[in-house]
């Protein structure tokens, strides 16, 4: 289905819910609602929606940890492991 075919008002959403929702497995690609012709709502597989919110909280730790590195909140490797073995760690 070409990406163009893939958005449609909300009132064919009401009317054509299965032969929508059926594919998404397949095609993996996202579906869009319109109404009064400006785009409100996506539809997605729960597959890809669960992997779209996997990646975020993976970017959010990614941009957490370059954050704290332009604090200089850091330490070597070596500080690392004697502060984890100091509290008992394995390390």
């Amino acid at each position: 289905m070409k990406p163009s075919e893939r958005i449609k008002p909300v009132s064919y959403l009401t009317s054509h819910a299965t032969e929508i929702i059926d594919p998404l497995v397949d095609v993996r690609e996202p579906f869009i609602i319109t109404q009064d012709g400006v785009a409100k709502a996506v539809l997605l597989d729960y597959d890809s929606y669960e992997h779209t919110l996997e990646t975020l909280a993976l970017l959010k730790i990614l941009a957490l940890g370059n954050k704290q590195i332009e604090e200089g909140n850091v330490v070597s490797a070596d500080q690392a492991i004697r502060q984890l073995r100091k509290r008992g760690g394995t390390a």
